[in-house]
């Protein structure tokens, strides 16, 4: 668990100074900031080279954070969370309090609320949501583990998780559903 430990300590530090880092998550290997600070998450568009249009996951540890980034939650906003068995992203109307480059032109947010212990760990630490992304140029290969991530990321990031680095699962992106004003949803992915 030291590492464990210490990955949390340097990350925290990291978006405390403004910084990105690479870390695993319940789905594939992310660069992630603190998702409220504007020149953090400007910078994981920078080191992805992704165009500023196409949007970012925000993780957040559970329904109660979520419902503070939300103008309008559904009432039933933990029942409909709680339907997905698998990981999730959701994206959400009417996002407020995040950096204005992880909310769409539209005022829309993705969003997964994470099982991940590591990210759990690091969002309750920090007691605010992160960006995740894929830790990959934009446009090329997702990576499936750690060492097929490109020296193009783990060079830019201001630090790089050594939790789970060893693992070679074939990790897979999360689904990802649009929630629509009625309720319902719209599976995109």
């Amino acid at each position: 668990m030291e590492v464990f430990e210490q990955d949390i300590k340097r990350c925290v530090e990291s978006m405390t100074l403004g910084g990105t880092f690479l870390y695993p998550t319940d789905t594939i290997w992310g660069i992630g900031c603190l998702a409220e600070d504007d020149a953090a998450v400007a910078r994981v568009f920078e080191i992805k080279q992704r165009p500023q249009y196409k949007s970012l996951i925000v993780l957040m540890s559970d329904v109660r954070m979520l419902r503070r980034y939300l103008a309008s939650p559904l009432p039933d906003l933990e029942t409909f969370v709680e339907q997905f068995s698998k990981p999730t992203s959701i994206i959400y109307s009417n996002a407020i309090g995040l950096a204005s480059q992880a909310i769409a032109d539209d005022g829309t947010v993705g969003v997964r609320i994470t099982s991940d212990p590591f990210c759990k760990a690091l969002i309750k630490r920090i007691q605010k949501p992160i960006i995740s992304t894929s830790a990959n140029v934009s446009g090329e290969l997702t990576p499936s583990s750690y060492e097929d991530i490109s020296s193009a990321i783990t060079n830019e990031v201001d630090y790089v998780v050594k939790w789970r680095q060893e693992e070679r699962i074939e990790a897979q992106a999360s689904s990802v559903i649009r929630l629509q004003d009625d309720g319902s949803f719209e599976t995109l992915r």
